[in-house]
C-alpha cells in the first residue's frame, strides 16, 4: 500500500500564517519565562517544533518573531482600502483600516499581554514596535493622500500626513489604554470612541471630506500632557481654518 505524502505545514499560505504564530508564541512565553537576552533562536524553534533553518525562513531575527504577523495586517488593510466605497469617508476607511490592528491584539490576549511587558523593558523590542507602527502610519497616510487628491485637496500630503499620525495615535491610546487594563476593558468601545473623534476632526463644516484647500502650512504646537481628543479637535480645526482661507 502506497502511503500518500504528508504536506509540509509551511507549503500553503495558511500553514505559514501557523508557523509564524506557533513561532512567536513560543518567542513571547519564552522571553517571558527566561528573559529576552537569556533566550536563543535555537531554544525558539526548538519550542515550536521546527529547526533553525526553518525559523530563518520565516525571520531575520529574534526581534522580528514578536511582531510575526504585521505583514498579514498591512495586506489585510490593503484590502480594506481596494474595497472600500469610493464615496466613503477616507477617514473612517482608514480608521476601519487600522481597527484590525486592535483585533489582532485582542485575539490574542496572552501574547499581547506579554508582548507589552516586554516592549517596555526591551529597548530592541520596543524600536521595532516604533518601526512598526510607523509602517502602519505610512500605509495609512499612503491611502488618505491618493483619496484627497482624487478630491482635489491641493493640501493632499500635508492633510494625508495630518490625519494618518492623528489616526496612529488614537489607535495606539485606545491598544495601549487596553493592554494597561489586563485585556479588560472594551476596546471596541474605546475604539468607536477614538476614531470617531478622529473622523469628526477631519470633517468639512458641511459634513463632508475635505475637497480642494489651500496649500498652507499648518501648525499647531501642543503639549505631550494634552488629552487626545483636545489634540484631535484641535488639529481638525487647524486645517479647516486652512482650507476655508
Amino acid at each position: 500500500m502506497t502511503e500518500t505524502p504528508r504536506t509540509r505545514v509551511g507549503a500553503t499560505p495558511a500553514g505559514r500564517r501557523q508557523l509564524r504564530r506557533a513561532l512567536a508564541t513560543a518567542a513571547v512565553d519564552l522571553f517571558a519565562a527566561n528573559g529576552y537576552e537569556a533566550t536563543t533562536i535555537d531554544d525558539i524553534a526548538a519550542a515550536a517544533g521546527v529547526g533553525r533553518r526553518t525559523f530563518f525562513r520565516y525571520f531575520d531575527s529574534k526581534d522580528d518573531v514578536l511582531f510575526a504577523n504585521h505583514d498579514e495586517i498591512v495586506a489585510e488593510m490593503e484590502q480594506v482600502f481596494e474595497a472600500a466605497d469610493p464615496a466613503r469617508d477616507p477617514v473612517e476607511v482608514a480608521t476601519a483600516a487600522v481597527s484590525l490592528v486592535l483585533q489582532s491584539y485582542a485575539a490574542e490576549l496572552d501574547v499581547s499581554l506579554k508582548r507589552f511587558s516586554l516592549t517596555r523593558t526591551v529597548p530592541s523590542l520596543r524600536d521595532k514596535e516604533v518601526a512598526t507602527v510607523d509602517r502602519y502610519q505610512r500605509v495609512l497616510a499612503r491611502y488618505l493622500q491618493d483619496r484627497f487628491a482624487a478630491a482635489g485637496d491641493e493640501a493632499a500630503t500635508l492633510r494625508a500626513a495630518v490625519a494618518a499620525a492623528a489616526i496612529a495615535a488614537a489607535n495606539n491610546h485606545v491598544l495601549r489604554r487596553w493592554l494597561r487594563s489586563g485585556g479588560q476593558d472594551d476596546i471596541a468601545a474605546a475604539a468607536t470612541e477614538a476614531f470617531t473623534l478622529v473622523a469628526d476632526a477631519f470633517r468639512t463644516p458641511d459634513g463632508k471630506p475635505p475637497g480642494r484647500r489651500g496649500t498652507g502650512t499648518v501648525v499647531a504646537v501642543l503639549s505631550t500632557e494634552t488629552p487626545l481628543h483636545e489634540v484631535v479637535n484641535r488639529i481638525g480645526a487647524a486645517l479647516r481654518q486652512d482650507g476655508a482661507g
